[in-house]
């Protein structure tokens, strides 16, 4: 998908239109617990900053931030995130995803939990 810059009436896709998952598989058996732990011990505090519940957390699922064909490309998907002052759900709907364009506020806090000894967690990009 190709994205011309003042494209009029261009439709981008929301959440319920991008793929939720590439079909790669859980490499560290610690993320699902540690998502669980982190989120459950930091929730008491998030209510108060939040007391009318408009923040979400995402595990393990696609921020979407760019769009690319596949769509896939344009997404990082961290293994728990925070985005402060959004509805953690969408049309009434929980998120499948998080998607950038619909939304302008970028997540806070991004944690990706090393697997092994983190070297395929390392950004390889030269600086």
């Amino acid at each position: 998908m190709t994205l011309a810059p003042n494209t009029p009436n261009l439709t981008l896709p929301d959440h319920k239109e991008l793929p939720e998952s590439d079909g790669s598989f859980v490499k560290n058996f610690q993320e699902h617990p540690q998502s669980l732990l982190l989120t459950s011990s930091i929730l008491p505090i998030l209510d108060q900053l939040h007391p009318d519940s408009q923040y979400a957390i995402g595990q393990d699922c696609g921020i979407y931030w760019r769009l690319t064909d596949p769509p896939e490309r344009g997404a990082e998907a961290p293994d728990w995130f925070y985005v402060p002052n959004v509805s953690p759900l969408i049309e009434g709907e929980r998120r499948r995803s998080y998607v950038m364009w619909q939304e302008i506020i970028a997540p806070l806090i991004a944690i990706e939990f090393v697997s092994g000894d983190g070297s395929e967690e390392r950004d390889q990009t030269s600086p």
